[in-house]
């Protein structure tokens, strides 16, 4: 054979080889990587190919599906009350990555979860009927809250102390979930929502943690009976009027002057809100005792899943002298989710026992089969002796009864609670926050709940916990104890 073409045949031949190789390599290697890119339309023509799977609240579906005209995508996904549910579901659309529970158990409300699929299904490689997420929503709860903040911006988030069930995610100003789902009109709806100035689409109940203001004095009481600093919530406390912060010329005053704060106890000083009383015990205790209560709470857990992963909410560290008394009073770098201060009250009511947090009960097959139940699944753990516990439950009485939180009250109801109002902005030039976190029994049923105004229609010189956060805690307690 001619030289010339031997050498043309072997290069030939090396191209088929390499090009049979790479066919190999994409088939076999890259095929799953490029069936499960974000830019194959394929998968969203599959996805939408017929109806999902739904999430349940309280026996009823609050999602569906819809058939569309002129489109490859011959589903949508609808809701309803969108706004209503949208801190809890999210939103499915054929335009844009899901969120909340939808993009969690996206796999299961499309079929395509392992966990769904028969043997048939196995052999003919055919998409599983859709399961469904059940979760732990109570409606009546969910709607109090809602309708309660009405027009202001803020969250809430209430929980069953006993079995860690959260009953309510609340977040407003909410937006209807229904106007991203359908790819032609989802890109309009996705820039308004974007530029809207009160961040409709921030879940503020789950992500979106800020200081949490004299709430948080709750943890400083609790580090401080447990260590024994003080021995009850009836002991008086070394704590001057005004106190100065140490290492500085700075004192630090009580919103109400004539209360009093001087060396006042620790249910006395929750009553009146004293941030004297809290501030000196946050130094004397130090910050690394504060932040090992702070944790135990949940604090700092960077994996708080609910199942959402909720933003982390902060306990700070190598702080100086000052700071570590600022962050007795939950200002400072303190920082704290709705969420997470239902935590608090939430431990507090429980006896010191802390509930894993959860707002998915069972996920089910399309025939109503568990797959998983997460009720079955927590954790429990005694983060406070229950003397502890119980002291704090009484003195956070005291502060509904005859304190700051009388807005709270329920008839019939035994009722705990504690305000806050949490400086915002550089030198507290931002409305301040509006804080209550609360505990509510009844019988046999508890719910632990805890809201957030962030903004609203009252002048400044009215924000405080009381006015403002207490009757939405109230409408969800109430819901939650007299259904």
């Amino acid at each position: 054979m001619n030289k010339t073409i031997r050498r043309a045949s072997v290069f030939a031949l090396l191209l088929v080889f390499a090009l049979l190789l790479r066919a190999t390599w994409v088939q076999f290697y890259e095929g799953q990587a490029l069936a499960d890119d974000s830019d194959n339309r394929r998968n969203a023509i599959e996805t939408y190919s017929s109806p999902l799977g739904n999430i349940i609240v309280a026996g009823k579906s609050i999602t569906g599906s819809a058939r569309t005209t002129g489109s490859d995508l011959k589903y949508k996904r609808t809701y309803q009350d969108g706004e209503l549910y949208a801190a809890v579901t999210g939103y499915a659309s054929q335009a844009y990555a899901p969120t909340q529970l939808e993009g969690i158990y996206a796999d299961l409300l499309n079929g395509t979860d392992s966990r769904l699929k028969s043997v048939m299904d196995t052999v003919t490689n055919q998409r599983a009927e859709p399961g469904n997420v059940v979760t732990t929503i109570d409606p009546a709860v969910q709607k109090a809250g809602y309708d309660a903040l009405g027009d202001k911006k803020g969250a809430a988030v209430a929980i069953d102390p006993k079995t860690g069930q959260i009953l309510a995610v609340v977040s407003t100003p909410s937006y209807d979930p229904s106007s991203l789902t359908d790819a032609n009109t989802a890109g309009s709806a996705w820039k308004k929502l974007n530029k809207d100035s009160d961040k409709p689409l921030t879940n503020r109940a789950l992500r979106q943690p800020v200081a949490p203001g004299s709430t948080f004095k709750l943890v400083v009481a609790a580090a401080a009976l447990e260590d024994g600093l003080y021995s009850s919530v009836d002991e008086h406390t070394d704590s001057p009027d005004p106190y100065t912060l140490p290492g500085t010329v700075t004192k630090l005053e009580n919103e109400n002057r004539s209360a009093p704060c001087e060396n006042a106890s620790i249910r006395v000083a929750l009553r009146y809100s004293c941030n004297n009383v809290f501030a000196k015990m946050a130094h004397d205790l130090g910050q690394d005792k504060l932040r090992a209560m702070a944790e135990k709470f949940g604090f700092n857990d960077k994996e708080q899943d609910v199942p959402v992963r909720a933003y982390t909410s902060v306990y700070p560290s190598d702080m100086n002298e000052s700071s570590t008394a600022l962050t007795g009073i939950g200002q400072f770098d303190v920082t704290a989710t709705p969420l997470q201060m239902a935590m608090v009250s939430a431990a507090i009511a429980n006896d010191g026992k802390l509930v894993s947090p959860h707002m998915v009960a069972q996920l089910t097959n399309s025939g109503g089969d568990v797959l998983k139940d997460y009720d079955d699944d927590t954790s429990t753990e005694q983060i406070i002796s229950s003397d502890t516990a119980e002291q704090l439950q009484s003195a956070m009485q005291t502060v509904v009864e005859d304190g700051t939180g009388t807005n709270a009250r329920i008839d019939g109801v035994t009722v705990g609670g504690k305000t806050g109002t949490a400086q915002h902005g550089e030198n507290n030039s931002e409305t301040p926050y509006a804080w209550f976190t609360s505990y509510a029994k009844s019988g046999d049923k508890e719910v632990a709940v805890a809201v957030l105004v962030e903004q609203s229609n009252a002048a400044r010189s009215e924000v405080s916990g009381n006015g403002l956060a207490a009757p939405v805690a109230k409408a969800m307690m109430e819901a939650a104890v007299k259904n």
